[in-house]
């Protein structure tokens, strides 16, 4: 993938996410059935996938977009969530975080956040040098 930067994949990594794809909570069940195979807005997604250092829920590279679904424990877990979320925008990712359980009660909060991110992105003129 030319211009995402470095994804950091290493085989801790890919074994890391293999375990996390096969310990999928409810939240990140029910949203993979809405984005996988291109089903929400033709969108490319992956789940569980190294992106600049982190393992992310899921990852839409065209819109250079991550989406993170949490549950409870990210209570414990806000200052760490908040580093991890700045490596990521230093990298030219955008985090859009929800908590699990809110998630579940209206998916179409997620849904429009990521519909918004899109057309904010694809209405973004490209970048003079085309490298960006």
């Amino acid at each position: 993938m030319r211009g995402l930067g470095p994804m950091h994949q290493t085989e801790g990594r890919t074994r890391q996410g293999r375990r996390l794809r096969s310990e999928v909570t409810a939240a990140e069940a029910v949203l993979w059935t809405l984005l996988r195979e291109r089903r929400f807005e033709g969108l490319k997604f992956r789940r569980q996938t190294p992106v600049a250092g982190a393992i992310v829920d899921f990852f839409c590279a065209d819109l250079r977009l991550v989406i993170e679904l949490d549950g409870g424990v990210h209570v414990l877990r806000e200052a760490e969530d908040a580093v991890r979320d700045a490596r990521l925008t230093r990298a030219g990712f955008t985090t859009l975080r929800f908590g699990n359980q809110a998630f579940l009660r209206n998916p179409n909060v997620v849904l429009e956040a990521i519909r918004l991110h899109a057309v904010a992105i694809r209405r973004q003129p490209p970048h003079p040098s085309g490298s960006a």
